[in-house]
């Protein structure tokens, strides 16, 4: 579940990527922009893309670049670069990230039900100047996915999951799940809506658009709110 959620968390035991990073992540894993919650779907055979989002968590700000691929049936794989900056404190804090990822659905079908999962890794390496610190984040999560496909073109996204962080000797494991929905306002116009979240922490809401140039091109926007800060994000996707 990409990636906003995907911000700078201000305590330096959990200084991470969150706002457009597609793995280095506590919330739910990378979906299709501009979406965090993650869809029940693959690249076809032989087919990627390249993706690229701009984002804003309260005084963060982010950008990430994706690449994702696949060479079997119902497998993609992608490897992300993002990057951001947390104007919030004096001097601003910065951090860089490398993440790689998997995702398999072996269950797919254009209605109804598609199950799957995937798994994530990522490296953050973060600069607090206030401090000042390096140190260097690493993190691993899994979460389940499922969605739901009516004719006409609506879709129901549901993920649950598990984030593990690891940095300066501390390490902590979150419970994490994501409800999304897709509603086709033209032909190639979607509206989307999720509510996402992690244990101990109120969820994260948003609404965006996604609209097809052409075959393959998309861009897309949301905005969203939780814990009292506001978020939104842009993007461009090209699969080919």
């Amino acid at each position: 579940m990409k990636t906003p959620s995907q911000a700078l968390l201000k305590s330096p035991a959990r200084f991470t990527l969150l706002a457009a990073s597609a793995f280095l992540i506590t919330a739910p894993a990378h979906a299709e922009g501009p979406m965090n919650v993650d869809d029940a779907g693959t690249l076809a055979k032989g087919d990627m893309k390249i993706e690229g989002v701009l984002g804003k968590d309260d005084r963060e700000r982010s950008a990430e670049a994706l690449f994702g691929f696949s060479f079997i049936e119902h497998l993609e794989m992608e490897i992300g670069l993002a990057r951001a900056t947390d104007h919030a404190t004096d001097p601003d804090s910065r951090a860089r990230g490398v993440g790689f990822g998997a995702k398999w659905v072996p269950y797919q079908n254009d209605t109804g039900w598609s199950l799957g999962a995937r798994v994530d890794v990522g490296r953050t390496r973060i600069h607090d100047r206030e401090t000042p610190e390096k140190f260097t984040e690493r993190s691993w999560s899994v979460s389940g996915l499922a969605s739901y496909r009516w004719e006409g073109g609506r879709v129901l996204h549901l993920n649950l999951g598990s984030a593990r962080t690891r940095a300066q000797g501390e390490s902590e494991t979150l419970g994490t799940w994501g409800i999304g929905y897709e509603y086709p306002l033209l032909d190639r116009l979607q509206l989307t809506m999720e509510i996402f979240g992690e244990e101990h922490a109120r969820p994260d809401k948003a609404i965006g658009l996604r609209y097809e140039i052409v075959d393959g091109l998309k861009v897309s926007g949301a905005v969203g709110r939780g814990s009292e800060r506001n978020f939104g994000q842009v993007g461009v996707a090209w699969e080919f």
